[in-house]
């Protein structure tokens, strides 16, 4: 699609440019609320931070991050596409041993 602006008047490019804003920050927010929805409030998340890891849980939502509590205590609003979501060791079964059967030597 092309828009030939050079045929607008300073007016006509204000109003054009405040409408590009508008959609772009309504994607924008669309996205993030799409990357939020990929989390629950309560779940273990990691974040990289200074060349390291961080863990913690998230607590809440807000319009453009999300609040993270790290295993510290320390409070992170963090963009939730930076997030991972950390398996917990808990929620894995053990592997049970399988056994193999001697053969009887005879």
């Amino acid at each position: 699609m092309s828009i030939d602006i050079d045929g607008l008047s300073f007016e006509e490019l204000l109003e054009l440019n405040q409408r590009v804003v508008a959609r772009l920050k309504m994607l924008e927010s669309m996205q993030t609320h799409i990357e939020m929805m990929r989390f629950n409030p309560g779940q273990r998340v990691s974040f990289e931070h200074s060349g390291g890891r961080l863990f913690g849980t998230l607590v809440k939502y807000n319009r453009k991050t999300v609040t993270v509590v790290t295993e510290n205590g320390q409070r992170w609003n963090i963009p939730p596409h930076l997030l991972s979501a950390v398996k917990d060791a808990g929620d894995i079964e053990p592997q049970q041993p399988t056994s193999k059967k001697k053969k009887r030597l005879r």
